[in-house]
């Protein structure tokens, strides 16, 4: 059994390796292509381009595993069904879960391997990732401004002729559109024959310093007439240093951070700390609002409307349900105003709030997630194996033609429902942990399914209880004559 065990865990071993270099190849040209706009065109050195992989290669892992289990099952037994090698072993009294002992215990600690990656190395490598791309322009300034085309850095778009120095950060015929704070359009305009660039690890300012250049500014008239003149003001300078925010250098890396992709960063006890901490938040603002708002619920009086002796003196005499009854008409009026004004700005103070914990509880839920979400991981690894080496033994084909097609469905279906999952409880539709474990639980079944047909060797859908019915309807219809 030990020789049967070896060729087993080798076989899928085999495949399982070189379906998992092939697929994250091609996921590493994915995440080349998607953040092709921060590479291209910035004279990057091969040793930045290995650390931008390098970073970025963790976060694949989550995809490509599952995929590699499911699509090594397949081929795996679909090649041993193939070529009659899993008929031998049944004929040898080996039963298909006798097979699938060894390759499960292996599944297993595959399982611990990746959510102990996904706990701890996906967020340190995510942290890396974030950091590299917000501070790629800070350790080489220069990369932030290509030649010959105009680069968008905040409020500018600078465009130079040529660089030159060690690194890059000499420039010359640069060129410098200032973008209006209005927003009308380009307002302002530097030219300079020379410009140099600096910057200091400990700042988060880049400085510019243009030399022998011109200002050029347009100028809006108050008159109408007088806007077709379009008229400019023009001034030089022989040096003028301009300061400009790093972080405005990479727009992608800061959208990122502000999307609280943080929280891909810190591991499991990080995060329930974090949680713990942003209920809490939460909690006290609540508390917080409804005292003020339960203060706040109150009809003030202006000095106008104080009842006079004569009022008061005739409160005995009227309906206690007809508190307003004391006042008169003028006074009633400046109450129903003052109590309108109050109801409609308690109304405004409650949808602000209410939209603000709305933001801070999909902020939870995000967290949340990615709790699970590791877990998840370990789980689909199981999964996915037991969807696979079942089908594959159902299909009995090996290879990469039908097997791949089979393993792409199954497995861009797992990941829709994931996504869906994930989105819906991000909005408070669903609990973070339904949404998170909802492609596994809806799979699942499939898996059952599967593996009681293989094991019992029963195909994916019986043809005899389909064509069944038809056989006694044409039967009928047509009788034989015999």
């Amino acid at each position: 059994m030990k020789i049967l065990d070896k060729y087993l865990l080798k076989s899928f071993l085999i495949t399982f390796t070189t379906v998992f270099v092939i697929l994250f190849f091609i996921f590493i040209l994915q995440t080349v292509w998607l953040f092709i706009t921060e590479l291209a065109g910035k004279d990057l050195d091969f040793i930045m381009i290995v650390k931008f992989l390098l970073f970025s290669m963790p976060r694949i892992i989550p995809l490509v595993l599952p995929l590699s289990v499911l699509l090594a099952s397949i081929m795996t037994f679909g090649s041993f069904s193939e070529n009659y090698e899993l008929a031998a072993m049944k004929s040898s009294g080996i039963s298909l879960q006798r097979c699938f002992r060894t390759l499960v215990i292996f599944i297993f600690f595959l399982s611990i391997v990746a959510f102990m990656f996904a706990n701890n190395v996906i967020p340190y490598a995510e942290y890396k990732f974030m950091s590299f791309r917000r501070n790629i322009a800070q350790v080489k300034p220069a990369l932030a401004i290509a030649e010959g085309q105009f680069n968008t850095v905040g409020v500018y778009n600078i465009k130079v002729n040529k660089k030159s120095g060690d690194k890059g950060n000499f420039l010359s015929g640069v060129t410098i559109h200032k973008k209006s704070l209005m927003g009308d359009g380009n307002k302002t305009v530097i030219k300079a024959k020379t410009g140099e660039l600096i910057s200091n690890e400990a700042s988060n300012l880049l400085q510019l310093v243009l030399k022998d250049g011109y200002y050029y500014e347009d100028v809006t008239p108050k008159k109408y007439e007088d806007r077709e003149k379009m008229p400019f003001v023009k001034s030089s300078f022989k040096r003028d240093i301009i300061n400009i925010d790093l972080s405005k250098l990479n727009t992608t890396a800061v959208e990122d951070t502000k999307d609280s992709n943080t929280k891909g960063m810190l591991d499991v006890s990080e995060l329930r700390y974090t949680i713990d901490s942003l209920s809490k938040s939460k909690a006290t603002e609540a508390k917080s609002f409804s005292e003020n708002i339960n203060q706040k619920v109150t009809i003030p009086l202006a000095s106008t409307t104080t009842p006079t002796n004569d009022t008061v003196k005739k409160t005995k005499k009227i309906n206690t349900k007809d508190p307003l009854g004391v006042f008169t008409d003028e006074e009633k009026a400046t109450v129903y105003k003052n109590a309108l004004a109050n109801t409609q700005s308690t109304v405004v103070s409650i949808d602000g709030t209410l939209s603000d914990l709305k933001l801070k509880q999909k902020n939870i839920n995000s967290h949340e997630f990615v709790i699970y979400e590791k877990f998840v991981i370990a789980f689909a690894c199981f999964l996915m194996f037991f969807i696979g080496a079942p089908l594959g033994a159902i299909i009995r084909k090996g290879g990469i033609g039908l097997p791949i097609v089979f393993a792409v469905l199954i497995f861009i279906t797992f990941h829709f429902i994931n996504t869906f999952g994930k989105r819906i409880s991000q909005e408070d539709g669903l609990t973070p942990f339904m949404g998170a474990w909802m492609s596994s639980f809806i799979l699942t079944p499939l898996a059952i399914l599967l593996t009681h047909r293989a094991i019992n060797d029963i195909g994916i859908i019986n043809m005899d209880r389909i064509t069944e019915p038809f056989q006694k309807l044409v039967k009928k219809l047509f009788p034989s004559k015999n």
